[in-house]
């Protein structure tokens, strides 16, 4: 029987098993490729397909019993040889009504079965590796700290009692060389439980702004002996309590603090936290990191987020550091539910933005502190704030008759600025705007950041775009 009998291709052909039996199960045709594959000549002719399938396909008198749906779809089966010796085949088999045959299709899967054990022996063999080198890691990681941290005791020690200034000057040089050692080993143990997925937060509740000004109080001093300048503002809707990663939060602050800081030798570092949404007792919390510092071109800005990757190894050899924490830094955002992102222009400056989510009791997510209120005073008085501006309450009160002329007075005063080109002067008029802006509806505040942004990044075009979209938003 061959290509007339059935309209079809030429099945002697075919790479694959082809055999058709009738509606007894009487094997009436079979291809080259079946033959050679199941060690049969022509006497595969007349045998029973319950012969090859014997798991599957049973004979009676009439018709044959099959375990088989015929739905034309692959079905995984055990054929068997002439010598009895069986190998998996993946089959199909399709009814041809009109002529009361059956049509089976098969294909010898013992080799990709053999392939697919190897693949999964490889898998493990692979991950074994894995966690014997993470193992390894944290093993040796471990053991680098026990020395670094003696040397660093010892240090400690010696600093309060010594009076030379020259011996001072390198028991301080020996003491921060020891802090950023540990800042490395502690990288590389973050990366490797990140890496090996066994990395967990750990929330609870915590002063939202004493670990601000703990992150600050850490900073501070490099940065200004530096000669640069460093803020920290937080928006009066940010809780003052969340439940959260403390640790995990300040690691990733620290980080990015100390790039700008690494990387910036003229100009500022600021900060900025805003909560930009809530859903029930969860709060999205968005924070700002902008400096002045190198810049990084933007074809090169896909390369911060990657495992040891640094922009190029020029920085890596002026500037230190693995090419870790930026990809730490966004692993444990995502943990959080968040993301981060880089705007960056060369020699003008670098902002990394990035979002977590944190709970919130019901009554802190609504209240303001009295230390928040204290910090925002703080930032009103640097940015020149008028007095009556500075005390009264209606004027913070978004759409007030008082805030409104607020709001005309210093956009007018940042336009003036813009204009001038003093960029400087036109950030305080920002902060001022923003802080008018607080309880503003979200499309006013999301204006206002962008507006920001623009102005740190001294965009003239963006600057009066977003100018004129917040003057239509306010008129409204």
């Amino acid at each position: 029987m061959g290509q007339s009998d059935f309209g079809i291709f030429p099945m002697d052909d075919a790479l694959e098993m082809i055999l058709v039996f009738d509606q007894k199960g009487t094997i009436t045709y079979a291809n080259a490729a079946a033959k050679k594959n199941m060690g049969y000549e022509e006497d595969i002719c007349g045998m029973h397909i319950g012969k090859v399938f014997s798991n599957t396909f049973k004979g009676t008198v009439e018709e044959f019993e099959a375990e088989y749906s015929f739905d034309g779809k692959i079905h995984n089966l055990t054929a068997y040889r002439k010598n009895l010796t069986c190998f998996p085949v993946e089959t199909r088999i399709v009814k041809r009504e009109e002529q009361n045959l059956y049509i089976c299709m098969a294909n010898d899967i013992l080799e990709k079965e053999h392939l697919a054990r190897e693949i999964e022996q490889v898998r493990q063999d692979a991950g074994q590796a894995m966690k014997v080198k993470s193992e390894f890691v944290a093993n040796v990681t471990h053991e680098l700290r026990t020395p670094v941290n003696g040397v660093l005791g010892n240090v400690r020690e010696l600093l309060p009692e010594e009076t030379d200034s020259k011996k001072l000057r390198i028991l301080r040089l020996i003491e921060r060389c020891c802090d950023d050692m540990n800042k490395i080993i502690n990288n590389i143990l973050d990366f490797s439980k990140l890496e090996a997925g066994k990395f967990t937060l750990e929330p609870r509740r915590f002063n939202f702004r004493n670990m601000l000004d703990y992150v600050k109080s850490s900073h501070i001093h490099r940065i200004t002996e530096k000669g640069l300048e460093f803020f920290m503002s937080v928006s009066p809707q940010v809780p003052e309590y969340i439940i959260g990663d403390e640790l995990r939060i300040v690691q990733i602050l620290n980080n990015l603090i100390s790039n700008a800081q690494k990387f910036t030798s003229v100009g500022k570092i600021s900060v900025e936290i805003l909560m930009t949404a809530r859903m029930k007792d969860t709060v999205e919390l968005f924070f700002l990191v902008h400096d002045t510092g190198i810049g990084i071109d933007k074809v090169d800005q896909d390369k911060l987020f990657k495992s040891f990757s640094q922009v190029d190894a020029s920085i890596s050899r002026k500037y230190g550091g693995t090419g870790l924490g930026l990809n730490i830094c966004k692993q444990l955002v995502e943990l959080m539910g968040g993301n981060i992102a880089v705007e960056s222009k060369k020699n003008k400056g670098t902002t990394f933005s990035f979002s977590i989510w944190a709970g919130v009791d019901s009554v802190d997510g609504e209240e303001t502190s009295g230390e928040m209120v204290a910090v925002d005073k703080m930032v009103s008085m640097y940015f020149g704030m008028p007095e009556d501006e500075e005390e009264g309450d209606d004027i913070k009160k978004y759409g007030t008759p008082e805030n409104k002329e607020a709001l005309q007075k210093n956009l007018s005063k940042l336009i003036l600025s813009v204009e001038m080109e003093n960029w400087e002067k036109a950030e305080g008029f920002m902060e001022t705007i923003k802080q008018l802006t607080d309880e503003a509806p979200r499309e006013v505040s999301r204006t206002i950041l962008k507006l920001k942004m623009a102005i740190q990044k001294e965009n003239y075009e963006k600057v009066s775009a977003g100018f004129e979209e917040l003057k239509k938003l306010m008129e409204e």
